[in-house]
């Protein structure tokens, strides 16, 4: 039992992240390009744009889990399980991700893009080959942290059987006053966290290095 609960939290934490980055990553690039004196500044898509981020991420993921119920039910056919529990993960981790992104393309130097855009380097080419490249250390360190967060978010899932080892903890652990199964699934996803964490960091370095190649 604790093994499957490894492998659908491992299922859910990364597929969740990988859909979270597929969204995130794109809005996080528009945030960045509209806002004031950007490449493609513009004060009312970037304003909705994060009104619209903003909001999502105020939200509390327990909340959002049983607001979108109904939404949850409509894409996977079911509101229990590993699968109906990445539907609200990647919605609640997208935004997250979509601001970290654009912190992380904020920390670039513009002298570069000024660079770039002095030799001719149309706008589309310095999103693709310099803001991208040049954020990607940091922005790999953002997926590290958002890796961790959505792992702590499918935890909280387990409150409406969304599986894994939060499903577990409250299952067996706090309905039956388990109090070892509870220890057990708190130390497991520890070690999922660290592990996690650190294969991130040493990915983060190798990106790095290879840029100031």
């Amino acid at each position: 039992m604790l093994g499957m609960g490894i492998l659908e939290t491992l299922y859910m934490t990364l597929f969740s992240t990988l859909c979270a980055y597929i969204i995130g990553l794109p809005l996080g690039v528009i945030l960045y390009v509209t806002s004031p004196g950007a490449l493609y500044e513009n004060k009312p898509v970037n304003s909705i744009l994060g009104v619209i981020v903003n909001l999502l991420r105020s939200v509390p993921f327990i909340v959002l889990l049983i607001t979108i119920l109904p939404f949850t039910r409509l894409i996977v056919g079911t509101t229990i399980g590993s699968t109906a529990t990445v539907v609200p993960l990647v919605v609640a981790a997208a935004p997250f991700v979509a601001r970290m992104v654009e912190s992380s393309l904020k920390e670039i130097d513009g002298g570069i893009i000024e660079a770039a855009l002095s030799m001719g380097t149309s706008p589309m080419q310095i999103i693709v080959k310099v803001l991208i490249p040049e954020a990607m250390p940091s922005m790999i360190v953002g997926s590290t942290i958002a890796v961790t967060t959505i792992l702590g978010y499918s935890a909280m899932a387990g409150f409406t059987a969304g599986g894994g080892l939060g499903d577990i903890a409250i299952r067996y652990g706090y309905y039956r006053y388990d109090t070892k199964m509870m220890l057990i699934t708190v130390v497991l996803l520890v070690i999922i966290v660290q592990v996690l964490q650190e294969v991130g960091m040493k990915i983060a370095k190798k990106a790095d290095k290879r840029i100031r190649k």
